[in-house]
């Protein structure tokens, strides 16, 4: 007799980083959201697992794809879903961030979800609130759930992620995606490369567990995922890149670097892409290779995952 899958539970209440999961809490967390991919597929996607919950999204910085997605997250499980924009609120008019996770307090949320621009904003949020609270992403630090819908993206189209040779290309310096997804591969026993330019790679990033490459030929030999990455040249002070031809013609995918990759590597981006700079426009739409629209569909039903497990409360024992 088989033992029972077990339920999906954090070891916290809030989902702040990837860093520090096993892969014990990770895999049953994948296991819940691949059932809520069936439930999205269905003509009829509501539950009302959460009705009479509350989710807040609280997003400082510009964003589509996870607002968007943990809107609609919330919405399939019957919570309540508040989207709040700090350039609309009274951050604006200079609100303090603990000020407002007093307001929010007040109000008697059950999760919250923030995406904030400076690195650790969110757990400093975290610490004053009494509600969950779900990293949406901050600064450079983290951004648990992109790195949760690419593992189930991984798991789905190759069957497993252990002993995959996965390389993160590009813009590593300023990315969270990329260290979200550097915890998560290495705990769940992926090997990782990270290729991108010396000026674009962090100076302690062998500290991590990576093997790092500045050629992309090299890099990409024999992998399994093709992980590119966007330029941030939102959060770029001073040149990094010579130009963005140039880069294209050095880090920018295309089918003739592609080709020293295996036969079935898959392509993923996090979004939104530049195309034409990060990755050739054809090769982003090459159904057979690229991922990138299931990494957008499979992202509602992590975050849903995430949802069920934060709001109503499911910690480790």
């Amino acid at each position: 007799m088989e033992p029972a899958p077990r339920r999906a539970a954090l070891p916290s209440r809030h989902l702040l980083a990837i860093q520090g999961l096993t892969a014990a809490e990770i895999t049953p967390l994948l296991d819940l959201a691949d059932g809520y991919v069936e439930q999205n597929r269905r003509p009829e996607k509501k539950s009302a697992l959460l009705r009479g919950r509350t989710v807040i999204n609280l997003f400082f910085e510009n964003s589509t794809r996870t607002r968007t997605s943990f809107e609609l997250a919330g919405k399939r499980l019957g919570a309540d879903v508040i989207n709040m924009s700090a350039s609309a609120s009274s951050v604006k008019k200079g609100e303090t961030l603990i000020d407002t996770a007093m307001t929010l307090n007040a109000m008697q949320p059950d999760a919250l979800v923030v995406r904030h621009p400076e690195s650790g904003a969110v757990k400093l949020l975290a610490d004053k609130v009494r509600c969950a609270v779900i990293n949406g992403g901050d600064g450079t630090h983290e951004h648990p759930t992109q790195a949760l819908l690419d593992a189930l993206t991984i798991r789905r189209r190759k069957g497993r992620i252990e002993g995959l040779q996965v390389a993160i290309c590009g813009d590593i310096l300023h990315s969270r995606v990329a260290r979200s997804n550097i915890h998560l591969l290495n705990a769940m026993g992926a090997r990782v490369r990270v290729i991108g330019p010396p000026t674009l790679m962090p100076t302690d990033i062998d500290r991590l567990g990576v093997d790092v490459h500045h050629d992309m030929r090299r890099g990409l030999r024999d992998c399994d995922i093709v992980m590119m990455l966007r330029l941030q040249t939102e959060r770029m002070q001073g040149q990094f890149v010579p130009s963005i031809r140039e880069y294209f013609h050095f880090f920018g995918l295309d089918y003739a670097k592609l080709a020293v990759a295996r036969p079935d590597a898959l392509i993923m981006h996090p979004g939104p892409m530049n195309r034409g700079v990060e990755i050739d426009s054809e090769l982003a739409d090459d159904i057979d290779r690229s991922v990138i629209l299931d990494q957008v569909e499979l992202g509602v039903a992590v975050r849903m995952a995430v949802l069920d497990v934060l709001a109503r409360h499911e910690v480790a024992p």
